[in-house]
């Protein structure tokens, strides 16, 4: 059976590094093209578009976390 995960350490961790929060949800293969999509938005910030971008992502990623996070424990909890 799936344990619960909790939704606010989904976020902090992408708070963290963008894309942990979706590792720790078991979307490996999404957290780690949120982690080298966000890295190339670093490198972007050289030519002024990645102060838009990063940003964007890394927001993205955090409520993304967390809104996987609640649905997979809402999931558990209908038993779906």
């Amino acid at each position: 059976m799936d344990q619960p995960k909790n939704p606010g350490l989904a976020a902090v961790l992408s708070f963290l590094i963008a894309g942990l929060g979706q590792i720790y949800n078991g979307q490996f293969a999404k957290g780690i093209i949120f982690i080298i999509v966000y890295f190339f938005s670093w490198l972007l910030m050289f030519v002024l578009i990645g102060f838009i971008t990063t940003p964007i992502l890394w927001i993205w990623g955090m409520y993304d976390a967390y809104k996987v996070a609640e649905r997979h424990n809402q999931r558990i909890s209908t038993g779906m």
